[in-house]
C-alpha cells in the first residue's frame, strides 16, 4: 500500500464509520483542511504522528515487518485489473 492507497482506504473507513471529515479531525486534533487534503490526495505529506493517529481512531495500526519477495494478493488483484 502507497501513500496515495492509505488515503483512500482512510477516507472510505471514515465513510463506513458515517463520520464527517470535521468530526473526525476534531477527535484526532488535526484540521479539516488538513484532513481533506489527505484523503483527496492534495497532502504530499500529512506527517506519520498524524497518519498514526489517524489510524489508532479507525481501530488499525502500523506494523514493520521485513519485505517479502512475493506478490501480495493486492499486487496480483492490481495487475489482473
Amino acid at each position: 500500500m502507497d501513500y496515495h492507497d492509505l488515503s483512500v482506504y482512510c477516507q472510505r473507513l471514515r465513510q463506513e464509520a458515517n463520520k464527517t471529515q470535521q468530526t473526525v479531525a476534531d477527535d484526532i486534533g488535526i484540521s479539516r483542511a488538513t484532513l481533506n487534503a489527505f484523503e483527496t490526495g492534495r497532502a504530499t505529506d500529512i506527517g506519520l504522528r498524524k497518519i498514526l493517529k489517524l489510524l489508532d481512531y479507525y481501530g488499525y495500526e502500523v506494523r514493520v515487518q521485513p519485505k517479502s519477495a512475493l506478490p501480495t494478493l493486492e499486487m496480483l488483484l492490481n495487475e489482473q485489473g
